[in-house]
């Protein structure tokens, strides 16, 4: 069992009394000079066990044990008695009548009780917030209670920064002792909870059980706090052991898998992952307790709506240490989105929830609470979610941006001035009191100021010289801006992502994004880590750009030794950091790693790597440096070290080739590794098996389903093992997930046509072609789509692309044939849309012909000046028509003879209705020319064709009417 001391044996009670086994164990428990906190902590997690133990015996024993357990109590020493936060111990054995009166007593005091949790409720949710308001005096019960005491010795070391202080102390052998008979140290952890918030020694009052589950929330949060101290923020500060008395190794493994089981890999080393595990854990068991406990209450239930905040926070933290998204973490965290909104959400909420807070508290919590449900959906690439809790924030906090231009200096050198975008911002609608930013940095701290080197590492400026201040609004600007609240500064940083998500990724984006960027560079203080994130937006900018490069890897080797300074303290590096989009310690290490590798400085990437354990990426440099033997031996080397690693084995597995190291990496990770099966489905697919590598893929998706590539690959493989049903849905997954996958809305179109949805398909192909408009092959099957729906004009334009990306070359005759067909079919009809049909297969055939196009196009385009009634210009397209098929072969291929003579027979035609419309002969006279060199030259060979009978049967047609015309 989890926090436990060790395991008592079910003796007869008397057996008790005998001297403790441990040596320290009495003194652990009778030192007068402990602080109320590690008594608390020792007789927490202590009685659990021990009343465990004591089901099994009968009321005397119980009241036997609860009588040496009073006399041994007042034996202590006052201070020690007066730091125990079990006050109704004696309870066991008061009278039924002093029993119902104290019950009746805590039954009036729960209202104020709500009030006195609800205060320290937001003393620990303002430990993550900035500092900048006062909070209210909190209401203390007449009564005094020592778990109260317990709960404020705790808010304070974490108020303090002191988040390990709890398991610094002796007790911490008590607190994070694992009861090694427990199936594993999840099972431990959640059955110690349960003890504790349901200890047989506890009276089963609201209060007690509220208090209980408090100062749990308390200890999750405090350890929580200590791992992002430890991953994100720094400073980096060893931490103690989590558990005493296991295995580091053991505890490694159990809590590196514990992580990757929601179906991704770690994205490099981090340290004690044991601490959000444990923290994961108890807020989870906590909530669900919480929850069952609010439905089966009256209206003085308690219910801790910032735990729901909290776990939101551990699950987005734990998304932030995974190389690719989770299914399981993503369904988690909309739910507990949409149950802190329900309680957050909004500013009368709030205000009803905590009555004695100042407005510019309630207004920050509600403003970040929108931030980081936006951020939440942000990492999940839920754009339009994220823009709508961005711009709810924004409201909260009475922020009001504005982009417009104003003249001035982006270089150090410039003579001129030129229009520069400039950031304008409008709080005067904020409830906020005055600003007093504790933990804020100011020119003072030189810790996140850029020195000397930075600025002459460019001569472009890092923020630009305006000429004047704009008259409207307050502006923000280099030169003496306006000051905004720090959960202000962090929304303007949140334009940022969605700046990202919503234009193309190229060099403007970046420029759209600097004046929010400089904007926060301009303010005359900033939080820790505001500043932080405001200089990786800028690297991320500058890191792009040449003549800024060298500067971008200044800066970040200067951020990425900023979080292993002093300074700033712990805890004002917390503040806001949630409410920013800032990597991980090790992510951010990588990220330095992979601009040297652009600047090709690899060498000193190689090193970062090797510390972060990204093997891939060391493969990768070597691979660079034309050492492929080294990354083998260094990747045998770390298996032989740590043969319990499933990344080493999928790594080695990408080096080799071998699907054996694969196996090796699922039995390591008892059949949970994502990596290596989707690398056996990928290998499977290259021999041709693509039936065992649909069911591979289908065993990862199970894992992990958040993984848009996966559901392609799925789709690839369903489809060349004739699973169409199974491939449409693989491909629909994917565009789910990833609307921008052109190639999965070609297949999925496709897949339609072979079905003969036609409108399905036509949806699906627009789709497609918003991302792949170089396919002429997209293009065209596009046009042939929008003719099986009727819509001509479509399929024309569609027509009119393909040709441009192939210059003319990808013609379809037959096509243009179908549409010639039915646009001749509306003829007679004198509407708009017939005449613009007419005009666009006009466009068409001109584009072809200009080129030389063959006889059929010539054909074609007869036709069409047939339609627009300029007989004359179809006679010339006919006639060249004509000649394009004349030739030594033509007398030799049928084939080619008949279409010669349907041709023929055309242009006779035509030349007959000129003949009769102006009365010349000339025309006649040369289709009867035309009709008897052809009839001569063709009764050798083709005489018993159709096409040789109706040119003579024409022939005769014609000589009659020449006769007939004639005759006086």
């Amino acid at each position: 069992m989890l926090l436990g001391y060790r395991r008592l044996h079910r003796s007869a009670p008397h057996h008790r009394s005998s001297p403790p086994s441990n040596p320290n164990r009495a003194s652990r428990s009778s030192n007068p000079h402990r602080s109320s906190i590690e008594v608390a902590v020792f007789d927490f997690f202590t009685r659990s066990h021990r009343l465990r133990s004591l089901q099994t015996h009968s009321k005397v024993a119980a009241i036997s044990f609860s009588t040496r357990k009073q006399q041994r109590f007042r034996s202590l020493p006052q201070q020690l008695r007066s730091s125990l936060f079990f006050g109704n111990n004696f309870d066991l054995l008061s009278s039924p009548r002093h029993v119902q009166v104290q019950s009746e007593a805590r039954r009036n005091r729960l209202p104020m009780l709500l009030q006195v949790l609800r205060s320290y409720e937001l003393r620990l949710l303002r430990c993550s917030l900035s500092h900048d308001q006062p909070l209210p005096t909190p209401q203390i019960l007449t009564t005094s209670n020592p778990l109260q005491t317990s709960i404020h010795t705790l808010l304070q070391s974490i108020e303090s920064g002191h988040y390990s202080k709890p398991l610094t102390s002796n007790s911490a052998a008590f607190l994070l002792n694992l009861n090694q008979s427990s199936s594993s140290y999840s099972d431990s952890i959640a059955n110690c909870v349960n003890s504790f918030l349901t200890a047989e020694n506890s009276d089963g009052s609201n209060e007690d059980t509220s208090l209980r589950a408090f100062l749990l929330v308390a200890v999750a949060v405090s350890v929580f706090s200590a791992f992002i101290q430890s991953n994100v923020t720094g400073p980096l500060e060893p931490l103690p052991p989590l558990f005493a008395d296991t295995a580091k190794e053991d505890l490694e493994v159990w809590a590196r898998n514990e992580v990757m089981s929601s179906g991704s890999d770690l994205l490099g080393k981090f340290s004690n992952l044991e601490y959000i595990v444990f923290a994961k854990l108890v807020l989870l068991r906590i909530r669900d307790y919480l929850l069952s406990k609010d439905e089966q209450s009256n209206e003085n239930s308690v219910f801790f709506p910032t735990c729901s905040w909290w776990l939101a926070r551990v699950l987005l933290v734990q998304q932030k240490l995974l190389d690719s998204h989770s299914s399981v973490l993503f369904e988690k965290l909309q739910e507990l989105i949409l149950e802190t909104l329900a309680h957050l959400g909004d500013f009368n909420k709030v205000s009803s929830y905590w009555k004695d807070a100042e407005e510019g508290i309630l207004s920050e919590i509600v403003s970040m609470v929108h931030l980081e449900m936006g951020i939440i959906d942000f990492r999940y690439g839920r754009v339009d979610s994220s823009k709508s809790h961005f711009e709810s924030a924004n409201q909260a906090s009475g922020l009001l941006l504005s982009i417009s231009g104003s003249l001035g200096f982006r270089t150090v050198h410039q003579v001129d001035p030129k229009a520069q975008l400039r950031l304008f911002a409008d709080n005067s609608n904020s409830r906020n009191g005055p600003l007093n930013v504790t933990g804020s940095v100011d020119s003072k701290d030189e810790s996140c100021q850029h020195d000397h080197q930075v600025h002459e590492a460019s001569d472009v400026l890092l923020a630009p010289r305006f000429l004047e201040k704009n008259n409207g609004g307050s502006a923000i600007f280099s030169n003496g801006s306006s000051s905004l609240k720090p959960v202000q500064q962090a929304l303007i940083l949140a334009q940022c992502l969605l700046i990202e998500k919503n234009t193309p990724h190229d060099e403007m984006q970046r420029w759209d994004m600097a004046p929010y960027i400089e904007a926060i560079d301009s303010q005359p203080s900033s939080l820790f880590i505001i500043r932080r994130f405001c200089d990786l937006l800028r690297i991320r900018w500058e890191g792009t750009r040449s003549r800024t490069k060298e500067r971008a890897i200044l800066m970040m080797d200067k951020v990425v030794e900023g979080f292993k300074q002093s300074t700033p303290g712990v805890a004002a590096r917390i503040s806001c950091c949630f409410g920013v989009d800032i990597p991980t310690i090790p992510s951010l290490r990588k990220e330095y790693a992979d601009l040297l590798v652009s600047c090709g400085l690899i060498g000193e990437a190689v090193k970062i790597y090797e510390n972060l354990e990204l093997w891939d990426n060391v493969i990768f440099c070597y691979r660079l440096l034309e050492k492929r033997a080294a990354s083998v031996e260094l990747i045998n080397t770390r298996v032989l070290e740590k043969p319990n690693d499933p990344r080493l084995w999928c790594s080695l597995g990408d080096v080799t080739n071998q699907d054996s190291c694969y196996e090796k990496a699922l039995e390591v990770s008892e059949n949970k590794s994502v990596r290596a099966k989707r690398s056996l489905a990928r290998s499977a697919y290259n021999r041709g098996e693509y039936e065992k590598s649909k069911l591979l893929w289908e065993s990862a998706m199970a894992l992990n389903s958040l993984y848009p590539d996966g559901w392609f690959a799925l789709g690839a493989a369903a489809l060349k093992a004739r699973d169409v049903g199974k491939a449409l849905d693989a491909f629909t997954r994917a565009v789910q997930l990833d609307p921008d996958n052109g190639e999965a809305w070609n297949n999925i179109a496709c897949l339609h046509m072979t079905k003969k949805r036609s409108k399905e398909a036509l949806i699906a192909f627009k789709e497609a072609l918003k991302f792949k408009r170089d396919s002429w092959q997209m293009w065209e099957n596009y046009s042939q789509v929008a003719v099986d729906n009727g819509n001509f004009g479509l399929a024309l334009e569609a027509t009119q692309k393909v040709l441009s990306i192939t210059n003319n070359k990808r013609i379809d005759v037959k096509f243009l044939e179908k549409i010639m067909v039915k646009i001749e079919g509306k003829n007679g009809d004198d509407c708009r849309e017939t005449e613009q049909l007419r005009e666009m297969i006009g466009k068409v055939l001109q584009q072809i012909a200009r080129n030389g196009g063959d006889g059929e196009i010539w054909g074609l385009f007869a036709r069409w000046h047939k339609l627009k009634g300029d007989l004359t210009m179809s006679s010339e397209a006919l006639l060249k028509q004509v000649r394009s098929y004349q030739g030594s072969e033509l007398w030799k291929d049928k084939e080619r003879f008949k279409k010669f003579a349907h041709a023929s027979l055309e242009l006779c035609k035509v030349y007959m209705e000129i003949g009769s419309l102006n009365g010349g002969g000339r025309e006649v006279y040369a289709a009867e020319m035309h009709l008897k060199s052809t009839i001569k030259q063709a009764a050798l060979k083709f005489s018993e064709t159709e096409e040789f009978k109706e040119l003579q049967s024409f022939l005769d047609k014609l000589q009659a009417t020449v006769q007939a015309r004639s005759v006086p």
